[in-house]
């Protein structure tokens, strides 16, 4: 069977800039900025995750504002470069989801990464401008309400916003694959392990998917050290949280 040359090229272009946007994804800006800002390794304090949340507590305010930039040009120019070399918008929603993938689980660091959220962005800046004005806004309400649940349903309800301002068909794709990444995320944790008891297993899990930590308490959760997080974990393993 002779394949079709331009389906070859396509395919071949698709998996060259999927795997260049894992490898940029997978740069970890907060956790850099960590370590030449502070000398401290930011997968060791707070939520554990080399996110800008975990930059503004623990390194400097200031820097995330370079780190949050850099982190949403990862998803977008991977994204942009995909819709430049002729592929479809929906090919090119593939390339940045892996931006976030990237992000996600660096391979730089041990698969240990942060939330997506930022290459997201950068994504929806290139594919669906109004939907990155949407998820900002729903990522500033959360913040003031310390509740992670309200950018996890600003994503899930991007195609109902779509719809509404005649934004692309496309963004259905975005927003179940962006859903998707950020509930398996929420629930690995960066590995942290679940409590042994059935019940409390349940009640982390759910506060996993709905609050982003494994405790109740937001401040306890966001401020804590690298000796208090290993207390933390050892009370939820014994089932005691």
């Amino acid at each position: 069977m002779i394949l079709n040359p331009l389906f070859l090229r396509t395919t071949v272009t698709l998996i060259l800039l999927v795997v260049f946007a894992y490898l940029l994804g997978s740069i970890p800006s907060g956790y850099l900025a960590g370590k030449w800002l502070k000398g401290i390794d930011l997968r060791e304090y707070g939520s554990g995750t080399v996110s800008g949340s975990m930059v503004w507590e623990h390194v400097a305010k200031w820097a995330v504002f370079p780190v949050g930039l850099f982190d949403i040009f990862k998803g977008a120019l991977p994204t942009w470069l995909s819709l430049r070399a002729g592929l479809s918008p929906q090919a090119a929603t593939v390339v940045g989801l892996a931006a976030v993938v990237g992000h996600n689980w660096p391979i730089y660091l041990n698969f240990q990464g942060g939330r997506g959220m930022s290459p997201f962005l950068g994504e929806l800046f290139v594919l669906f401008p109004l939907g990155m004005l949407i998820l900002l806004v729903g990522l500033g309400i959360g913040n003031r309400l310390r509740s992670a649940a309200v950018p996890l349903f600003t994503v899930i309800l991007l195609p109902v916003f779509a719809r509404m301002l005649n934004g692309p068909d496309y963004v259905v794709w975005l927003a179940l694959g962006m859903t998707v990444i950020t509930v398996v995320k929420r629930l690995e944790a960066n590995r942290r392990p679940l409590p042994e008891d059935p019940q409390e297993r349940r009640e982390v899990i759910l506060r996993r998917i709905f609050l982003d930590r494994d405790i109740q308490d937001f401040e306890e959760w966001i401020r804590c050290s690298p000796r208090s997080i290993g207390e933390k974990q050892s009370t939820i393993k014994s089932g005691q949280t």
